[in-house]
């Protein structure tokens, strides 16, 4: 999975996050830019139309346009590791302009593809067999594009290493990187990060299923290939966890041996340390295989109802000050499960948050739960109740909330995506991305 590490010439005082392999070079590192050349040889692409080199604009940084002193090396993202990066034309995207805007497709990306997500039981045999299969190639196949980060301390950048990842463990370690405590004056802060806590929370997981999809269509050359989700709606027990599906479990609560996940492991696993970032991510034998149990949480022993996805519905604010866990008459805040839907008013755990307490294990850990392919399939289901409410309220960017939340205002970058996607961009319907949901149980 992980095959060679690449030490970081660090005189330039520079960490990189989502890393563009190429954008890793001395070269590259020295000149704080990511501008690789395309096939015409010129940055970007620019001679050929598809983008330009340019500056990278600072973003204005909550709504009082300032945040107390921070030294996260995430913060501002990509601003803080590069001055220059691609800006895309037209459909064309990616960090090098290589790349079509999600939805379109050819060499021109003037084909538009719309992909229609459907609930896993709705896939035939075929689809289902397929998606599995695709799971494991991505699992098993170094990402061509992207190198990931560890280090021992986050506090000394000469320990920052890049490491060769399988395409699943590049989307793996992206949500865990982003959900590790702020490093805030010299200290770390786990009140939010730049996930989950506050409004960027619907889209920056959207973009993250997207970014996978993506890669699995760009894998297999597939483009058609849409990930499923699962309804979990007034279920009792979890009806995917068998082997059929997700995976059936034993007593300690390990995947079965006859599951089609069986021997997956977690990257970032087995340690949990607050100022370290990925270690062991060079040696497969020291991370922990995906376990889960489905109910043995005694806080939560199914997930939620057909009536709490109605509530949730009804919540016609996106978001409310302060913008976090707190946060009342909160859209965001009832979807992601911290406040009863019911009243609005009551915190509590509920949706998204039950959910993966609910399945426990792997799952029930935030900084690595995007290690279970179930992940996917949840995050999918929150996204359709997502999209739902963007079409009941005929909503769109300009609904995005200025806030004093770190990496989460509405002309910040979502971290640690390449290109650049603004918050607020993120809030916008499903068909500027190509895709749409089926309609399951009357949603």
């Amino acid at each position: 999975m992980i095959v060679f590490c690449v030490f970081l010439v660090l005189c330039y005082d520079l960490v990189q996050a989502q890393f563009p392999r190429v954008c890793v070079t001395e070269e590259a590192l020295k000149n704080k830019s990511c501008c690789p050349l395309w096939t015409d040889l010129s940055p970007c692409g620019f001679s050929s139309g598809r983008g330009i080199c340019r500056d990278q604009i600072v973003p204005v940084l909550g709504a009082s346009g300032h945040l107390p002193q921070y030294n996260d090396d995430r913060l501002s993202w990509p601003k803080y590791y590069f001055n220059h990066a691609c800006e895309c034309h037209g459909n064309y995207s990616g960090y090098g302009c290589g790349d079509c805007k999600y939805g379109h497709f050819g060499e021109k990306c003037d084909r538009k593809i719309t992909i229609v997500r459907k609930e896993i039981r709705e896939l035939s045999l075929l689809e289902r067999k397929r998606f599995f299969s695709y799971l494991a190639l991505a699992k098993i196949t170094k990402s061509p594009d992207f190198v990931i980060l560890y280090t021992g301390d986050r506090h000394h950048k000469d320990t920052y290493r890049f490491v060769d990842a399988a395409i699943y463990d590049v989307f793996s370690w992206i949500h865990y990187y982003s959900t590790k405590p702020i490093l805030k004056n010299g200290t770390f802060d786990d009140s939010t990060n730049y996930a989950h806590q506050g409004p960027a929370f619907p889209g920056w997981h959207r973009l993250g299923l997207l970014f996978l999809e993506r890669q699995i269509q760009l894998m297999t050359g597939d483009e058609n290939f849409a990930l499923p989700y699962w309804d979990w709606r007034g279920e009792k027990k979890c009806s995917i966890c068998t082997n059929a599906f997700l995976g059936d479990n034993d007593v300690e609560g390990f995947l079965s041996q006859y599951s089609h996940f069986a021997f997956w492991k977690s990257i970032c696993s087995g340690y949990n340390y607050d100022d370290s970032y990925c270690l062991a991510a060079d040696d497969f034998n020291q991370l922990e295989r995906l376990h889960r149990k489905p109910g043995a949480n005694p806080h939560a022993r199914s997930p939620p109802t057909f009536q709490d996805v109605e509530d949730t519905l009804k919540l016609e604010h996106f978001d409310r000050p302060p913008y976090n866990r707190k946060a009342q008459n909160s859209f965001r805040n009832a979807l992601e499960g911290f406040l009863n839907p019911k009243d609005g008013i009551t915190l509590q755990t509920t949706m998204h948050n039950l959910v993966h307490n609910f399945l426990g294990g792997t799952m029930g850990e935030v900084p690595i739960s995007s290690n279970d392919p179930m992940f996917l399939l949840h995050h999918c289901f929150i996204d359709k109740i997502y999209e739902k409410w963007l079409h009941k309220y005929n909503a769109s960017s300009d609904v995005y909330p200025e806030n004093d939340q770190p990496g989460q205002g509405p002309n910040e970058c979502a971290t640690p995506y390449f290109p650049c996607y603004t918050n607020k961009q993120l809030l916008q319907k499903s068909d500027a991305f190509g895709y749409k949901y089926s309609i399951y149980q009357g949603l």
